[in-house]
């Protein structure tokens, strides 16, 4: 949790650059680039970063929103996939198949 804050500190306070922060704390840009992406999506600033504890407050503010959203998809059993394509003919593109046929309107 610790480089959260200190990657919000470092982006929002001193002003960094991915590269160099990623640099800084030895860490990929990409997580980064993701922590800054999602405290901007929450709108968190500097001094409402600073106020928040070390432990889950900041977490969870940051990843309320991805958590809590349901899919409106019919996830596929993946397990039933990976038996099924152990068999002789069986392709990845007939079981989508099947499975638009089950769950019509729903696949793209």
């Amino acid at each position: 949790m610790r480089k959260i804050k200190d990657v919000l500190r470092l982006k929002l306070q001193a002003g960094l650059s991915h590269e160099r922060i990623a640099a800084a704390l030895g860490i990929s840009r990409g997580v980064v680039a993701k922590y800054c992406t999602l405290a901007a999506a929450c709108g968190l600033d500097w001094p409402t970063v600073e106020g928040l504890s070390e432990s889950a407050p900041l977490e969870r503010r940051l990843l309320a929103g991805r958590a809590d959203r349901p899919s409106h998809y019919a996830q596929p059993d993946y397990g039933q996939v990976h038996h099924e394509l152990r068999r002789k003919g069986m392709t990845l593109a007939l079981l989508w198949e099947e499975y638009v046929e089950a769950h019509p309107g729903q696949a793209t």
